[in-house]
């Protein structure tokens, strides 16, 4: 991985933590879905931008406690998770704006969307030192869909990879 994009990457979470600092008992995260090979973005899915589109559109602003971001290999949402004693949560949006968009990408790719290479859901943070850390949640068949359940079990599983136990309390 290039120290380049690793540089680009904590630029962008740190102008996510400055625009919504995490509250006490938060972690900054991107959730990426990514392209295993190819491109995920609007000119090569445009029928899958078009649900994703629709899904963030009718969202209400109370909501909307994220920020989302499209790339050439897929977009990301960045997010502040709780993390506690008790475990990991994430909004309930949050799970149903990733859930969406997988599954857009499963829709748009039956529709024509192309490349249909599989995606990637990923779990990305940078720490307080500046170290660069990700994990992968789920690997999905470009025309597999999946109920919001499994894509929040994955999530946290690979969420709580990333966070060390003496920040969740």
């Amino acid at each position: 991985m290039s120290k380049h994009w690793e540089e680009t990457f904590r630029r962008r979470m740190h102008e996510f933590g400055t625009l919504r600092p995490p509250r006490p008992g938060e972690v900054a995260v991107s959730i990426k879905v990514r392209v295993t090979s190819g491109c995920f973005h609007r000119e090569h899915s445009p029928r899958a931008y078009e649900l994703i589109d629709r899904h963030i559109g009718g969202l209400p602003p109370e909501e909307r406690d994220f920020r989302f971001e499209e790339h050439e290999s897929g977009p990301e949402v960045l997010v502040c998770l709780a993390v506690t004693t008790a475990g990991i949560t994430l909004a309930k949006s949050v799970i149903d704006l990733i859930t969406a968009i997988v599954n857009a990408r499963a829709q748009g790719v039956r529709k024509g969307d192309r490349p249909r290479d599989p995606i990637k859901v990923i779990v990305r943070r940078t720490r307080t030192s500046g170290e660069f850390q990700e994990e992968e949640a789920l690997e999905i068949h470009s025309s597999q869909t999946l109920e919001g359940l499994q894509i929040e079990a994955a999530i946290t599983e690979a969420s709580a990879k990333l966070i060390p136990e003496d920040e969740q309390d």
